[in-house]
């Protein structure tokens, strides 16, 4: 979510991927999908950055990586982050369904596994065209 300021300075938080498009006529209109509009005093270029920086920041909670534009405010093993961590839940524990939430990770890719051919059998060359070998 970003925060942005309504006209009487009050503000709220929006889900930028909901946003469909911008105007600044001269006000900052932010239309979303679902056609509700909200005019907001931050400028059009402030609130492209704030999605940019957002969604930045989903990147590098995703791969694990600290992100440099967000301040640090807790702690988590050898890093800090802002919010809540992404995570993949990985099976199933009993008839509820609940799984195991595990930190993500990026796959590595496993070797490649050679596997052996069958031994290939010399044929025979093809029988010659020329009759003339009695001779």
């Amino acid at each position: 979510m970003i925060v942005v300021t309504r006209l009487n300075d009050s503000r709220f938080a929006v889900n930028p991927d909901l946003i469909e498009r911008i105007h600044e006529t001269p006000d900052t209109v932010l239309i979303m999908v679902d056609g509700a509009k909200y005019v907001v005093t931050e400028p059009m270029a402030e609130v492209i950055e704030m999605i940019a920086r957002y969604r930045a920041r989903i990147v590098s909670l995703a791969y694990d990586e600290p992100s440099a534009t967000a301040p640090a405010s807790q702690a988590l093993g050898n890093r800090t982050s802002t919010g809540p961590q992404l995570g993949i839940v990985r099976g199933w524990s009993g008839a509820g369904g609940a799984g195991r939430v595990t930190e993500f990770r990026p796959a590595v890719q496993a070797p490649a596994v050679h596997t052996p051919t069958a031994p290939t059998v010399p044929t025979a060359p093809a029988a010659s065209a020329d009759t003339t070998q009695g001779r």
